[in-house]
């Protein structure tokens, strides 16, 4: 705690939209926000400190999340920008951006690490990118069976594939692949909690190669396995388990809102 400077701490206590965390090197708890809480289930921010995810969440969630740890503590790498469906509270999944980085003290020594969850939100975006990006998700809702490249993207657009890169980022914080993994598991949540399809067939209808593909891809991004995430979606009683779908820009002059 006392590597983390007092203007971090204080941040990390305005952000009502981000989930802020601090872990110790054997994955304990030592600070945690509101919105970080609310994750959890409980209650005070006292219920949480001290405690390891294996203690919080459902134990394929908790792997997950230590298996980042563990490369971030191990190899003082960062994680940047890692995409991830998370559940919020209420039973609902949305979209993430997730960081995590090394703390270190003077000598380098790698002591714990910060992490933040951020929602994923639509930026304000100018009429023309806006067409543009409305092409963009057309293409992939109607290609999801068969995913479009990142060259058929950037036609859609009439733009080259850098400044496709460039306008997806800016606008969702998303890159191009990014972008169209979302679309997949976004159309695939949705057959999970809404139909009865087998899971082979749901592989199937959102693009991936096989079953097991898609039960790894589904896994890494959620933290729990198709068959999971439909008894849970079920269980909230969710017609339309990844509320928002695909993600659209916003015109200029308009709120945006959270995907």
């Amino acid at each position: 705690m006392r590597a983390l400077t007092p203007a971090l701490l204080t941040l990390a206590e305005d952000l009502t939209g981000t989930m802020f965390c601090a872990k110790d090197t054997e994955g304990r708890y030592l600070l945690v926000n509101d919105a970080f809480v609310r994750r959890t289930g409980e209650r005070s921010r006292r219920a949480v400190v001290g405690r390891t995810a294996d203690q919080l969440f459902d134990p394929l969630l908790a792997a997950r999340y230590d298996e980042q740890d563990r490369a971030v503590l191990t190899e003082g790498r960062e994680l940047r920008r890692e995409l991830e469906l998370i559940r919020r509270p209420g039973g609902t999944p949305g979209w993430y951006l997730t960081s995590k980085s090394p703390v270190r003290a003077e000598d380098g020594a790698v002591l714990g690490l910060v992490s933040i969850s951020q929602a994923l939100r639509g930026q304000d975006a100018d009429p023309a990118t806006v067409a543009a990006l409305t092409r963009v998700a057309t293409l992939v809702r109607d290609r999801i069976a068969t995913p479009p490249t990142v060259a058929e993207l950037a036609a859609a657009a009439d733009c080259s594939p850098a400044t496709l890169d460039r306008r997806l980022r800016r606008v969702f914080a998303l890159s191009p692949q990014q972008y169209v993994l979302r679309a997949r598991v976004d159309h695939a949540a949705t057959l999970l909690g809404t139909t009865r399809l087998p899971v082979a067939e749901v592989a199937r209808e959102s693009g991936f190669y096989d079953q097991a593909s898609f039960t790894r891809t589904f896994g890494r991004l959620t933290g729990e396995t198709p068959a999971q995430f439909r008894r849970a979606a079920r269980d909230a009683g969710t017609g339309h388990p990844v509320t928002g779908g695909l993600p659209w820009p916003t015109p200029p002059g308009r709120d945006t809102m959270e995907t």
